[in-house]
């Protein structure tokens, strides 16, 4: 099941939509964002019938 989240990038600030497998469960991924395309690190928070609770897009900073 595929869920959309409307998100900012951390680093430029500009919205985007991204695409969510929420059949997998929570996850933790990198995924860069489509505008100025620095490496964005996702947490999407799922519930047990998946469907989503949230989502974070940290900055990858090291």
């Amino acid at each position: 099941m595929l869920d959309t989240a409307a998100i900012d990038c951390p680093y430029c600030g500009e919205p985007f939509e991204t695409s969510i497998d929420c059949s997998a469960g929570g996850q933790q991924y990198i995924e860069d964002c489509p505008v100025c395309c620095q490496p964005i690190e996702m947490k999407t928070d799922v519930d047990a019938v998946g469907n989503l609770r949230g989502i974070s897009a940290l900055r990858n900073d090291d």
